[in-house]
């Protein structure tokens, strides 16, 4: 009897289980279907316009959801002395920056108006690091480019792409297939190749070394079997690929971008010159020291612009 009774429960679970996952299928499916309509949409309209759009929406509704009690509790432990009324502040714009970055994604290839590689007139971009540019893809050698999630953080690729340098880019593809094949037409569109993060992207990347090309990655996030770092005065886990990569090519140059959002829908980019990563007593890449020198430069960016940079995910815990 106990037998059987048991066996019905069983049956009972493993329906259940069933109907839940083809509830998520049909839901997965829903979510693809409206943003694939999203981005289409999106494409149709004015560039400017969608950005302003998006990041009027995100500004006002972005504070009221969840994800900004992670927002407001990082601002305080950055900025210890500022108000609340600052701190609310800078969460808004943090809040409108990301809503921009979505209404201009479907819209990369048109945020670049440059003549060629040199800038247009009155156009969106101001790329002072134009001649460097020129110079890393004349070279002939690999490089290693940082970035952080400043500004539109897309635009250092579609920067790299505009100036003809063969590039790679390291990205997180997202788990929905239709939504990641959507979103890497986008990116496919305006950018070089693009490497899913996962066990053999280290592979992957190794081989855009070897050919000479150059790679690029965002680095200002947290990585749980990363290496301890400081970022505004608390400790906290930084990936460390691109120092060991620095370490296993130690003639790469490595070379840090960001993106700055200027108003009337402008930006700036400003790319370094080589950094000369730190160096243990057998001249081999010291990789926490260089996370840490690399952390250090990202936080003096975002000190710089801190409404531009994305407060919203853990990156303390």
């Amino acid at each position: 009897m106990r037998y059987h009774v048991l066996r019905a429960k069983l049956r009972l679970a493993r329906a259940r289980y069933l109907a839940s996952r083809a509830g998520l299928a049909v839901l997965d499916t829903l979510f693809a279907a409206i943003t694939l309509g999203a981005l289409r949409l999106a494409r149709r309209a004015d560039p400017d316009r969608m950005s302003d759009v998006m990041g009027a929406i995100a500004r006002k509704a972005g504070p009221y959801l969840p994800v900004s009690k992670t927002g407001r509790a990082n601002l305080r432990a950055a900025f210890p002395s500022k108000t609340d009324a600052e701190i609310e502040a800078l969460l808004a714009g943090c809040w409108e920056n990301l809503g921009r970055v979505a209404g201009e994604f479907a819209h990369l290839d048109r945020l670049w108006d440059f003549a060629g590689t040199e800038p247009k007139p009155g156009g969106r971009i101001d790329s002072p690091s134009s001649k460097l540019y020129g110079q890393l893809r004349d070279d002939g050698k690999p490089a290693l480019v940082f970035a952080a999630h400043l500004a539109n953080w897309e635009l250092p690729a579609v920067a790299a792409a505009a100036h003809g340098m063969k590039a790679a880019v390291l990205y997180r593809a997202p788990n929905n297939l239709k939504i990641a094949a959507a979103i890497e037409t986008v990116r496919q569109n305006s950018m070089g190749s693009l490497i899913a993060s996962g066990p053999d992207a280290v592979l992957t990347m190794a081989a855009v070394l070897e050919r000479g090309e150059h790679l690029g990655m965002l680095v200002d996030q947290r990585f749980g079997r990363g290496v301890p770092v400081t970022f505004f005065g608390r400790r906290c886990m930084a990936n460390p690929t691109i120092a060991r990569l620095a370490r296993l090519y130690p003639d790469v140059p490595v070379h840090g971008v960001r993106v700055i959002r200027l108003p009337e829908h402008k930006f700036r980019l400003e790319l370094t010159d080589r950094i000369e990563l730190p160096r243990e007593a057998d001249g081999t890449v010291d990789i926490q020291a260089s996370m840490q020198l690399i952390t250090s430069m990202i936080e003096g960016w975002v000190r710089e612009y801190p409404e531009q940079w994305l407060w919203l995910h853990r990156r303390w815990r």
